[in-house]
């Protein structure tokens, strides 16, 4: 009985890798044909020097697209980001402005980041992109032909790349399976709208119609809340299949954990009792809890090596649809599947999350209080958000 629910769990956990494997197939196979290039002013947050930070900024300034601006957005100038921003701007002056505010009260510290450059921008299209991202010349071109006069919002897919150190492996393994697969099969087959904060391009007139900032000024998940409130006014949300590269290149594991955890209380705030399901898109830490529920046996030991060996190869073949480098690296995937397993439990146990140097506590919606406010505090911040919508 034992070996029967066993094998059930986990042919049902390879059965939805494949369906998402095959999102991602189809994802990757559609063709846009929009000509039209608008102007865009390009909104780059900076906080702390991320792993190539002046190529990936540079990058930007390389576009083969006729009109776009790029600003630079950070809180001060002690902030190191601030160096390498004054080195593109002396490099690509007629394109780069930097800007340096910190009034804004949002409690989203990416959010509050954006607020001036937003407002100093001179187009009626612009792109939010974080600066861990790097893109080639025909990254606009190709993300500027999904918007149609119906569409919101277009996003990008995204790949991680050049981990040089264990905890930039596990991310980049994680970027390339997990977060890819689960997005095109939302995407794909279960027509949920994605919105990826990496890369999110969008009318001021469409992002103005849901409130602006101020309807994401104090929710975690910003690019999430975009994605919804946009959709909601009934306008699509568009998946672009154009891959950008997040560079991750020296992370410790204590970062890796740190991110995953707090995507994980992401998920589980929105997500709800949909979280449950998402265990069973991780064939390896399903067949090792179940080998272990079990008992551990030479019968249960041959069927959770059989899976980790099956993962491995599903693995590869994803990452080869991506076209990235291969090597040994790959040998950690069991590794990091086990510990996102693990991971997955975090959020029943704790809504505390630290991002950026801050430290907030979450609600439903990813709606933040400072970690040290009371709950009336908490609670107002929470109507605050429901009645800007």
């Amino acid at each position: 009985m034992t070996l029967l629910i066993f094998l059930c769990l986990v042919s049902l956990s390879f059965l939805i890798y494949f369906f998402q494997v095959l999102a991602l197939r189809k994802k990757l196979k559609e063709r846009n044909f929009s000509i039209n290039l608008p102007a865009i002013s390009i909104i780059k947050p900076l906080k702390g020097l991320d792993d190539n930070l002046f190529d990936n900024l540079e990058s930007f300034c390389l576009q083969d697209y006729p009109e776009y601006e790029i600003i630079l957005s950070l809180e001060n100038q002690n902030d190191p980001a601030y160096r390498v921003a004054e080195k593109i701007r002396n490099k690509y002056s007629d394109k780069v402005k930097i800007v340096i505010d910190n009034s804004s009260k949002a409690l989203n510290p990416k959010v509050r980041n954006m607020v001036t450059a937003y407002r100093i921008s001179k187009y009626d299209y612009f792109l939010i992109s974080d600066s861990n991202v790097f893109v080639d010349s025909d990254y606009l071109r190709k993300t500027v032909s999904s918007m149609t006069e119906e569409v919101g919002l277009v996003t990008n897919l995204i790949v991680g790349t050049r981990g040089k150190s264990i905890g930039a492996i596990l991310e980049n393994l994680q970027l390339n399976s997990f977060i890819i697969l689960s997005v095109c099969l939302l995407d794909k087959f279960l027509k949920m709208p994605c919105s990826i904060g990496k890369s999110m391009l969008m009318r001021k007139k469409d992002f103005e119609d849901i409130g602006g900032f101020g309807a994401i000024s104090d929710v975690l998940a910003e690019d999430y809340q975009i994605g919804r409130l946009i959709h909601e006014k009934g306008k699509k949300v568009v998946l672009s299949n154009y891959l950008i590269k997040n560079i991750n290149e020296y992370w410790t594991i204590k970062r890796f954990l740190n991110r995953h955890t707090r995507w994980a209380k992401i998920r589980w705030k929105i997500g709800g009792v949909k979280y449950f399901t998402e265990p069973l898109v991780n064939p390896i830490f399903v067949s090792f809890f179940i080998s272990i529920l079990s008992g551990i046996s030479s019968l249960s030991a041959i069927l959770f090596l059989s899976s980790v060996s099956f993962k491995i190869m599903l693995d590869l073949l994803v990452i080869k649809m991506l076209k990235q480098k291969v090597g040994l690296e790959i040998m950690l995937i069991p590794l990091k599947d086990l510990i996102n397993g693990i991971i997955w439990f975090v959020p029943f146990f704790t809504s505390k999350v630290n991002w950026r140097g801050n430290k907030y506590v979450i609600s439903k919606n990813t709606v933040l209080a400072l970690a040290h406010e009371n709950s009336f505090m908490r609670n107002y911040l929470k109507l605050k958000t429901i009645f800007s919508h």
